[in-house]
């Protein structure tokens, strides 16, 4: 028997919100090794095959079902990993070295935006009120606790703009391609050989692993290790489980929390203070989401989706 929906919607949230604050604590890091010399190529490459391998083991010691996929799901895997994560992995990390932080996020954060398009034009959600104001709140708060009115996106380092769009689409693509793939396969499965593939196609185009030939102090690959954990198994697995419960448009709209979460670390760690419009930014983000938690109407739904027992 099925769980209850507010049982499952509680779930997918209680997931994303967890997922957003394990990413919002990464950027610091990946900052400092960049700034100590370390390539975004390089991390991202390092990022993924140490995650995949991680997980290879894992599965294969606790669950080794969860590893068998049939061969007609190649071809999927090849274009969720090999293409999207990949891109997602390496854009987002080639955005922030070029751009300040809060730029590749804002664009990052036009995503769900994307996601709600595309699943209301193409998989037929219904459109409510409660769902647009979500997304216009989540949005608005973003662009607020990141200082978009003060950044002047047109004057900034075209690549990384061009990056940061394309970590956008990426984004989106990844989440889409999440949710039709866990309409067949456990999201630990999903996120498994989504890793493995994004690691095959990086290290088939340049050298593999290159970190290998590289000398990094204790304290950085203690860094590495955190992105590759609590950067990347841990978050990833939980946003993949937050999309099997709430689907592509409530998740998306739901990880905007971590920019919030992000600047309110900052103040608590860092001593940065937050100005009264990123508080303002902050309470949007969360007003969207416990408007979503209200959303209680049902999307239209794929076949193959109701017989799996999954809500919207």
């Amino acid at each position: 028997m099925s769980e209850p929906v507010k049982t499952q919607a509680a779930k997918g949230y209680a997931s994303v919100i967890i997922a957003a604050l394990l990413w919002a604590s990464c950027g610091t890091a990946g900052k400092a090794l960049f700034n100590a010399g370390m390539s975004p190529f390089v991390l991202v490459q390092t990022r993924v095959s140490l995650a995949s391998l991680i997980l290879v083991v894992l599965l294969a010691v606790w669950n080794p079902s969860l590893l068998r996929i049939r061969a007609r799901d190649i071809g999927f895997f090849l274009m969720f990993g090999s293409v999207f994560m990949a891109l997602m992995q390496l854009s987002y990390f080639q955005a922030i070295s070029r751009i300040q932080v809060a730029a590749a996020i804002l664009v990052q954060y036009l995503a769900p935006v994307l996601v709600a398009a595309y699943s209301m034009v193409f998989w037929h959600e219904r459109v409510t009120t409660r769902k647009l104001t979500a997304l216009v709140l989540s949005i608005a708060g973003c662009y607020l606790v990141v200082g978009g009115y003060s950044l002047a996106l047109l004057s900034m380092n075209r690549p990384g703009i061009l990056w940061a769009l394309l970590s956008a689409l990426a984004f989106a693509s990844t989440t889409l391609l999440g949710e039709k793939g866990m309409q067949r396969h456990n999201p630990w499965t999903s996120l498994t050989y989504a890793l493995l593939f994004a690691a095959l196609s990086l290290n088939a185009v340049q050298r593999p692993m290159q970190i290998t030939a590289l000398s990094y102090t204790l304290e950085q690959w203690a860094a590495i290790f955190y992105i590759v954990v609590f950067g990347t198994l841990i978050p990833f697995g939980l946003y993949l489980m937050g999309v099997n419960y709430i689907r592509s448009t409530r998740t998306i709209i739901t990880a905007t929390l971590e920019p919030i979460a992000a600047a309110f670390m900052a103040f608590l760690f860092l001593g940065e203070t937050l100005s009264p419009l990123q508080l303002a930014g902050g309470a949007s983000v969360i007003a969207a989401i416990v408007l979503l938690q209200w959303e209680r109407e049902h999307d239209a739904r794929s076949p193959e989706a109701i017989r799996s027992g999954r809500t919207a």
